[in-house]
């Protein structure tokens, strides 16, 4: 019995194809919603750097209650009974509301270049997420397409090991029956025993291991599994040779790209760090408009300024440049990195590739083996009716068989799941070069309506 055969054997009238399950995984992943998020959030780091153009405005304002009391003395304008001059004090009180609203404008000149890299380093940030984001993508859907494939396996060695629990207890009635007539022994009835045990432990585990390729698919596409359509290997996507494979991975997988970017990255964080050692120019208007000032109740003041600032670091102790020095340490790690992640992604192809082009070999050698079983089977049965065979011939005879169709299904199932990863290796994996039916998801949307954005709370999508 082949995949296909396992699997229409439990099949429905509206099966799903393995097309239409990459795509519900691709508009449903949790994993692959969350990494869209974090790229959205990624792209707010453009504004944020480019805050650095624009002016810093500052409103104040203060009001309060002041309150003024003295006391002075006058010379009286008559003498008491003894002739002495009289003293009479004289109180004066005065309060004041005391307030001033005011309006400051800062605006960078120059800050070594700090505005610029930080700019840089936020655009290239996006395109490191970016390619993260495509990374996660062509996981999820070569995982997604192996749990198809694994319930198919599975659901077609079930149906095997069930066809032989099936053909066991037949055997051993007959067997039964033989040894009723005295034509076998009793250590014929029970191997016949034997095997139908063992056929039905192994009936139980096919069940058990479905069960788990149930729950991955649930896991990677979201419904569950009811009735799946056979599928076929990515060939027209398949490189056509080793060579082409390797080449194609160096410049198109995410990965490799996700990893230049990060250098990017690590390279503007040196040029942002020794910005801090340049002098910074910046000036500063206000404007301050005050109520009853210096304890003058009714008076109005209007003051007005332009300050031109120019700062110049001389030495902070040595911070900055152990920064500078840390940040091109890691500069150094992020290209090794690189290096790494080459070197990975390419034995990754090599591997894949080999898995990819002897999965076709094994299949057709698997065919002949079933067909070579069938026949030996049929003989060892026949031989067995006169006598030239014992039972036992003919039950291991038959479980090489049912071990033969269990390796073609599981053949059947490799030479899919290794296009797959093939194509994932490569770097090519994605819901446009499937052809998938679904919304694809477009980054630059998010980042075009956020990188020029001035003001606002709200997100996009009215968040």
């Amino acid at each position: 019995m082949t995949l296909a055969a396992g699997m229409l054997a439990a099949g429905g009238a509206q099966a799903e194809s393995i097309s239409g399950a990459l795509a519900r995984a691709y508009g449903s992943s949790p994993d692959l919603n969350a990494q869209r998020a974090l790229a959205r959030s990624i792209d707010e780091n453009v504004p944020k750097a480019t805050s650095g153009y624009r002016p810093q405005i500052t409103a104040t304002g203060s009001i309060g209650y002041q309150e003024n009391r003295s006391r002075n003395t006058e010379r009286a304008q008559q003498l008491n009974n003894a002739g002495t001059l009289l003293l009479r004090p004289a109180n004066t009180y005065a309060s004041t509301i005391p307030g001033n609203f005011g309006l400051s404008v800062t605006q960078n000149l120059w800050n070594g270049n700090r505005t610029i890299n930080g700019v840089r380093q936020a655009d290239s940030q996006v395109l490191q997420a970016r390619e993260q984001l495509r990374l996660n993508e062509q996981t999820l859907l070569a995982n997604a397409a192996a749990a198809y494939m694994n319930v198919l396996r599975d659901t077609a060695i079930l149906n095997l090991r069930n066809n032989n629990v099936d053909v066991l207890k037949e055997q051993l009635r007959l067997t039964q029956d033989r040894f009723k007539v005295g034509e076998v022994t009793r250590t014929d009835v029970a191997q016949a025993e034997s095997a139908l045990a063992k056929g039905q432990s192994d009936a139980f585990v096919a069940q058990s291991t479905l069960q788990t390729s149930l729950a991955a698919y649930r896991q990677f596409i979201g419904v569950d599994a009811k009735s799946l359509d056979p599928a076929r290997p990515l060939e027209k996507l398949s490189p056509r040779s080793l060579n082409a494979a390797l080449m194609e991975s160096q410049t198109e997988h995410p990965a490799i790209q996700a990893a230049l970017h990060n250098v990017d990255v690590a390279a503007l964080a040196v040029k942002l760090n020794e910005g801090t050692l340049y002098p910074t120019l910046g000036v500063t208007g206000s404007v301050v408009r005050s109520y009853d000032a210096a304890n003058a109740p009714g008076t109005r003041a209007i003051t007005a300024s332009i300050i031109g600032s120019l700062n110049v670091p001389i030495y902070d102790g040595g911070a900055n440049y152990a920064t500078i020095r840390q940040s091109k340490e890691l500069l150094g790690q992020a290209r090794l990195q690189a290096d790494l992640q080459r070197d990975q992604i390419r034995a990754g192809v090599v591997s894949a590739w080999g898995l990819w082009e002897n999965s076709r070999r094994v299949i057709d050698a698997q065919q002949v083996a079933v067909r070579a079983a069938e026949i030996a089977l049929n003989g060892v049965r026949e031989e067995a009716k006169v006598g030239q065979r014992t039972t036992v011939e003919v039950l291991n005879q038959q479980q090489l068989l049912l071990q033969t169709r269990v390796d073609l299904v599981s053949a059947q199932r490799d030479r899919v799941v290794n296009s797959y990863a093939l194509v994932a290796a490569v770097g090519r994996l994605s819901a446009s070069t499937l052809g998938l039916r679904v919304d694809r998801y477009d980054p630059t949307i998010h980042y075009d309506q956020v990188k020029d954005k001035w003001i606002g709370l709200q997100t996009p999508d009215g968040r």
